[in-house]
């Protein structure tokens, strides 16, 4: 009893500390110009990759399992969509709808045994369900939050989260406009959405590899026998797989570009902090999932960052206005609470 209840409060805890980081890490980027996000994508996985050196250092190596490069593979896809997203809906409702998702799909496929992982049981059934359906709720009403974008010229607050060196403060006249930039309010709109599902149901299947290893461990007759039960032993392997990715999408990029790829240098630093920030993030979220289940970690860790975005998006960057807006989203935070209470009590 004392080893269970020192792993619920270990896992809680765990899982508050990846909410608020993942509710913030994209905060350092948002007063920058970061283009397409190609090349954001890049550094910010470079980041990622080094916090997994580190933490894989601390481990001392625990053995590499290719195989969970694969969930690395997964994210990096994913996280592709990251800047489109932030740039068409914002920062705050991009993350409350990919959360969802994230939450659902993550939920879903560790709860069922999909892709060949053993389904997880939890000690209150009914809450478990009840918490996942709040959470597709919740990702329903998110829809029709409306999102205010403020234009690089008409915003009141251009002034970055973090100081730019002087050098970085010469603006180009000749400013370079991504795709994003060149879509109507309704398409930004249709897109930034899209993607936010899209990018929200691959998120949720990146532990997939990495629970299939577990699982599959105890079995005698799988090539995955005796592998560590400890979820973050498979950090550096995970994260791997994520800064491989990066780097080959960004080479195609730089291959589709002539070789002339646009790079941003004024969002090098904010990028390798947000990076840091997601990756302590993640290594949280490995340590709730061996300590709860990813079943119970899921609906929490991917609803909760939503409260924390839609607050900055509120206080800081003005992007969700509004009387009904602001309704709507005290409406979701309702739902997104009532589950996360009822699938953590489902555990207990």
């Amino acid at each position: 009893m004392s080893n269970n209840g020192t792993d619920l409060t270990t896992g809680f805890i765990s899982s508050s500390v990846a909410v608020l980081l993942f509710g913030s890490n994209f905060v350092p980027l948002k007063k920058y110009d970061t283009g397409d996000g190609m090349f954001l994508q890049w550094v910010l996985c470079a980041a990622i990759w080094m916090i997994a050196l580190a933490v894989n250092l601390i481990l001392h190596c625990p053995k590499f399992w290719p195989f969970a490069m694969v969930g690395g593979c997964i994210w990096a896809t994913g996280n592709i969509a990251v800047v489109p997203i932030i740039k068409t809906i914002g920062l705050g409702l991009g993350i409350l709808i990919w959360g969802s998702f994230n939450a659902l799909t993550g939920w879903a496929s560790s709860r069922f045994g999909w892709f060949g992982m053993d389904a997880e049981e939890v000690s209150k059934p009914v809450l478990n369900y009840i918490g996942a359906g709040l959470s597709v709720v919740s990702a329903f009403i998110f829809l029709f939050i409306k999102s205010e974008i403020p234009s690089s010229t008409s915003s009141v607050d251009t002034t970055p989260l973090m100081t730019e060196h002087v050098i970085n403060k010469i603006q180009d006249p000749c400013r370079d406009y991504s795709w994003v930039d060149k879509l109507s309010t309704l398409q930004q709109r249709i897109v930034g959405c899209s993607l936010a599902v899209i990018s929200g149901i691959l998120y949720g299947s990146t532990f997939v590899p990495i629970i299939y290893i577990k699982d599959h461990s105890k079995r005698n007759d799988s090539i995955y026998t005796g592998a560590s039960q400890y979820d973050l032993d498979y950090v550096f392997a995970h994260f791997s797989g994520i800064f491989l990715t990066s780097t080959v999408y960004f080479f195609a990029y730089c291959i589709a570009m002539k070789n002339n790829p646009k790079l941003y240098p004024e969002a090098v630093l904010p990028g390798f902090l947000s990076g840091a920030l997601w990756a302590i993030a993640t290594c949280c979220w490995f340590i709730a999932n061996h300590s709860l289940s990813a079943v119970v970690s899921f609906p929490i860790i991917t609803a909760g960052p939503g409260f924390i975005a839609a607050m900055w998006g509120v206080f800081k960057f003005k992007e969700i206005q509004g009387l009904q807006n602001y309704l709507l989203m005290i409406f979701a935070f309702c739902i997104i609470l009532t589950g996360a209470l009822c699938t953590a009590y489902s555990k207990i």
